[in-house]
């Protein structure tokens, strides 16, 4: 038996050097994931670079100007990874860039034209003479390392191949494959300790506050947030069905065809609202707080969501849509024909804050994990087109894209939170009760 404390083996590999790559929003923690990693790959004598602003530049490389270290990438070296691993940021920066924005279905990778963004990325990183690639981002890049390796197998033969592992990453915590994602619990943290400071303020003024908190997709953080941060309801996409869900008929205007899509019933869910708040008043708390999930945008009626831009990979720009000041305004007036009352009702956005805060132990730990499991998958294990996942106690796990990926328009699966769940039963327990 090996002692326990030797250091693990170096396994034979012909890896020289690998690029690591951080796109999309930033998230506590990042630092332990960068860092880890590329001590790893280090120790195996392999130099890890970091590719700076996530894939903006090998988008938009040019073989004419080849790209240079400090403006374009870095050598994660020991010397910058000293003490990195608690930092707050991201080393390496990060962009929204998306190489593979074109491509929508297997077929489009044969499309020269389509293909051209992912074709000056792959470029970029052989004439950088990159082994390997570690992706780490959302379900947007997962979609993108997808795209990227699918790309190179319709290379010709004797192209050159650059296995990808991708490493999950979102405060939403609504990812597929992983019981949860780095920087998770650090922004629960950070939100339910601004939950709470709202309760006191609004004790003190007998008024409420509608909290809006970033989840685009499921309502992961704003749950997670309002149970540890005491609020008095909390609601989000996955609550959005039975009665408090209804269907518009619109014309796109850009197709001029005709379609229908699922919207959130405002009325019905304006009045749970008031029904909480008066329900609370019956047990003599005239306050409190309503955590709402940002992604109930997407189920407002067409005429509150168009002509609001949206990014490089389809998503409303939700910030411009204002929803707790939407929804204030909605609940004060819906209060007040109740009640006959008038009440203040003040809203605010929470979130964006959380994303750089100074992680917490466990998301170190859990960062740490991904990225150590990044080498130990690329190299270790030889695998290429893998997510690498961490169960239980911080087992290491490799998802294939295959299983995370829809293989007809590559798109991926968001993991709502399951109504019924414990989780989600565990907010209607904590909060005032409401029979409906």
């Amino acid at each position: 038996m090996a002692n326990t404390l030797s250091a693990p083996p170096t396994p034979k590999h012909s890896f020289k050097r690998v690029a690591i790559l951080f796109s999309g929003g930033p998230a506590p923690a990042a630092n332990a994931v960068i860092s880890t990693a590329a001590a790893c790959f280090g120790k195996a004598k392999i130099e890890a670079i970091g590719i700076l602003n996530g894939y903006k530049n090998l988008l938009d490389y040019d073989p004419a100007k080849p790209l240079q270290e400090g403006e374009h990438f870095i050598r994660l070296d020991a010397k910058v990874l000293s003490r990195s691993r608690n930092s707050q940021g991201i080393l390496i920066g990060t962009a929204r860039a998306n190489p593979g924005k074109q491509i929508s279905s297997p077929a489009d990778l044969n499309d020269p034209e389509k293909t051209a963004p992912m074709k000056r990325t792959y470029q970029a990183l052989v004439d950088l003479g990159v082994d390997g690639l570690i992706s780490i981002g959302g379900d947007d890049t997962l979609k993108t390392a997808n795209k990227f390796k699918l790309f190179q197998e319709r290379l010709p033969s004797g192209s050159k191949q650059i296995p990808v592992v991708h490493l999950p990453k979102t405060i939403d915590n609504d990812y597929n494959g992983i019981d949860f994602t780095f920087g998770f619990f650090t922004a629960v943290q950070f939100l339910s300790t601004e939950i709470r400071n709202l309760i006191y303020d609004a004790q003190a003024n007998h008024a409420y506050f509608v909290a809006e908190a970033m989840g685009r997709s499921a309502g992961w953080l704003a749950y997670g947030a309002a149970i540890a941060g005491e609020a008095s309801l909390v609601v989000s996409v996955e609550d959005i069905v039975g009665d408090y869900r209804t269907e518009e008929t619109i014309t796109d205007p850009t197709t001029g065809k005709t379609k229908t899509r699922p919207i959130m019933d405002l009325d019905r869910v304006v009045a749970r609202i008031v029904k909480t708040m008066t329900a609370r008043e019956s047990e003599g708390k005239p306050f409190g707080v309503i955590v709402l999930a940002e992604g109930l945008a997407e189920y407002l009626p067409y005429e509150r969501l168009e002509g609001v831009p949206r990014d490089d990979h389809g998503h409303i720009a939700i910030s411009e849509i204002q929803l707790g000041r939407f929804f204030s305004k909605l609940i004060a007036a819906a209060y007040k024909k109740v009640t006959g009352k008038s009440k203040k009702i003040n809203p605010v956005m929470l979130g964006y804050e959380a994303r750089c805060t100074q992680p917490l132990a466990y998301d170190v730990i859990l960062g740490s994990q991904l990225g150590v499991g990044s080498y130990r998958a690329m190299v270790e294990e030889g695998l290429n087109g893998v997510m690498v996942s961490v169960s239980g106690q911080f087992d290491l796990r490799y998802e294939p894209f295959e299983k995370l990926v829809n293989p007809e328009n590559l798109v991926t699966l968001v993991r709502f939170i399951k109504t019924g769940s414990d989780f989600h039963r565990l907010a209607r327990f904590l909060e005032t009760n409401v029979n409906e």
